[in-house]
């Protein structure tokens, strides 16, 4: 039995991949699996995980590594799984001495539009340069890598050609998705939009696609769902604007719920809507829920973005658009309203392509061998 502990800092102890499906993967394979987070209190097991977390999150660098490493030397893994930088640098002096595998596992876009978004120019850019640095220096020192996303391998596949590396996309497993295809009728739809509130992710070009919609055919009955809610102070000031602007009347708006109860939520929606800005960040970000909806038997309407295109069929459920373009979207989904049968046969087709290329399954033996190789 191999002791494998996953290290982070910004995702919570159960957080959708590292808890729900690498974790549990690795324990059901005989493996001794703990989580270490340092953005939320928790202290006991969940579902035969050891999580031992910490909310330090807003304390000083030195001080999350000290915490990283009290649980490193106390639990002793044989491979540790780091989800960002700080998370590598606290394993440093442990693996060394250990000769532990350090897997570098990659998800986000590093740094971050959201990292240097408080700093005026040109502090912003020695800041970045700063993060980019820092993100070089935990790939010399992990062994291995995996890349949520094949856009999001610059530069650290770049530099380190040599080390091993696993394409790990974020497929859900089956059980966490709730099925629900129905069919469209041509009276009335239901359209979703799920995450966060804010301008950047496109809650404004998703109010101005149900007005234009509601202008173009005013007899349809359109109601919208939205699950999910501000992060920011800023945020919640733009969406109480847009609730005051558009004013519609069969909004329901659902808190963000549970990882597991999350595509039950939405299982009555007909069609499923992610219109983020289109900037560099979000051209290199695969939209992970595409694949929940995918499970769910939901058409979608996608921003255009590179990752996206590359990554998913979308034309075989859905359209990849300008996000700005609220007229062409509209339209869209009126050819649904007016051909039900085109509808019917893209909500059949996102739960085949889930199930032929999208779920967990078909990639969670490659994600333990990997974990393997690196313990060797």
């Amino acid at each position: 039995m191999s002791k494998i502990l996953f290290l982070t800092t910004s995702h919570r102890y159960d957080d959708d991949r590292i808890f729900h499906h690498q974790a549990k993967e690795l324990m059901e394979q005989g493996n001794e699996v703990k989580i270490c987070s340092l953005c939320a209190d928790f202290q006991g097991i969940i579902d035969g995980i050891e999580i031992e977390s910490y909310s330090v999150l807003d304390q000083s660098s030195g001080k999350k590594i000290e915490v990283f490493q009290k649980v490193i030397n106390s639990f002793q893994p044989d491979c540790l799984i780091g989800s960002e930088p700080l998370a590598i640098i606290a394993a440093k002096k442990y693996s060394k001495g250990k000769k532990a595998g350090i897997i570098y596992d990659i998800t986000e876009w590093y740094p971050s539009m959201r990292m240097v978004a408080d700093f005026k120019f040109p502090l912003n850019i020695i800041h970045a340069v700063k993060f980019f640095l820092i993100q070089l220096y935990a790939g010399f020192l992990s062994t291995h890598f995996i890349f949520g996303e094949k856009t999001k391998q610059f530069p650290l596949a770049y530099f380190f050609p040599f080390k091993k590396k696993l394409f790990l996309p974020y497929f859900p497993d089956d059980k966490y998705v709730y099925q629900n295809i129905k069919p469209l009728n041509p009276d009335r739809i239901k359209l979703c939009y799920t995450g966060q509130f804010s301008e950047e992710k496109g809650i404004g070009n998703f109010f101005s696609v149900i007005e234009k919609l509601k202008d173009k055919k005013p007899d349809l009955n359109v109601s919208v769902l939205l699950i999910g809610g501000t992060r920011k102070e800023r945020d919640q000031i733009y969406f109480e604007n847009l609730l005051k602007i558009y004013q519609f009347k069969n909004l329901e708006i659902k808190k963000s719920t549970s990882f597991e109860t999350f595509t039950e939520n939405y299982s009555d929606a007909d069609v499923c809507f992610d219109l983020r800005a289109v900037n560099f960040e979000n051209h290199h970000c695969s939209p992970i829920k595409i694949y929940y909806y995918a499970g769910s038997g939901k058409p979608v309407i996608y921003t255009d973005l590179k990752a996206t295109r590359n990554d998913v069929e979308v034309d075989q459920f859905g359209y990849l658009v300008n996000p700005k373009n609220s007229d062409l979207i509209a339209n869209l989904i009126l050819k649904y309203v007016e051909n039900p049968g085109l509808y019917q046969k893209h909500a059949e087709n996102a739960r085949k392509l889930f199930e032929k290329k999208y779920n967990w399954k078909l990639i969670s033996k490659n994600f333990v061998d990997f974990v393997h190789l690196a313990l060797k």
